[in-house]
C-alpha cells in the first residue's frame, strides 16, 4: 500500500514522502496513529501542491538575501559612541546597535542575531566590515564606520 507520511517514521522515511508498506502496517499502526495518510490522487496533488510552494517560497527569499546583499556592498553604516581619547569607546558596539542603525539610515530591517561581529562587539572608533547572514548560504558584508559622539 502507498502512504504518504504525515511525520518522520523511524525506519520508512521523513515527512512528506510517499513510501511503500505493507497493508496491515499501514492500516493497523499507521494510518490510526496518524503518521501517515493513504496515497489517493487527491492526496499526491496535495503533496506536490505543498512541495511546488516550498519551492517557490525557498526560491523568493533567497533572490530577496541576494539583493539585499548586493545592496549592502555600498551601505557605509556610521554609528556614533562615546570614546576615549586614545580612540577606544566606553562600552562596545554590539549587534543590536547596527540592526537598529541599520534601520534608521537605509530602512533594512533585519534580526540581531543575523550580524556577525568579533567577540564582544566593535570596541574601537573606525571602521569595521563585518558578515551579515541573510538566508542559508547567503552572506553580505557591512561596512561599519563608527564615530566619536
Amino acid at each position: 500500500m502507498q502512504v504518504i507520511l504525515t511525520q518522520d517514521v523511524k525506519g520508512q522515511g521523513k515527512k512528506g514522502q510517499m513510501v511503500k508498506v505493507s497493508d496491515g502496517y499501514a492500516r493497523n499502526f499507521l494510518l490510526p496513529k496518524g503518521l501517515a495518510t493513504e496515497a489517493t490522487k487527491e492526496n499526491i496533488n496535495v503533496l506536490k501542491g505543498k512541495r511546488e510552494s516550498l519551492e517557490y517560497k525557498i526560491k523568493t527569499e533567497t533572490e530577496e538575501a541576494q539583493a539585499i546583499a548586493e545592496r549592502m556592498k555600498s551601505i557605509e553604516l556610521i554609528v556614533k559612541a562615546k570614546a576615549g581619547d586614545n580612540g577606544k569607546l566606553f562600552g562596545s558596539i554590539t549587534s543590536k546597535d547596527v540592526a537598529d542603525a541599520l534601520t534608521a539610515q537605509e530602512h533594512i530591517k533585519l534580526d540581531k542575531k543575523k550580524f556577525v561581529l568579533p567577540d564582544g562587539g566593535i570596541k574601537a572608533l573606525g571602521t569595521t566590515t563585518i558578515t551579515v547572514k541573510l538566508y542559508t548560504g547567503v552572506t553580505g558584508e557591512l561596512k561599519v564606520t563608527v564615530e566619536k559622539q
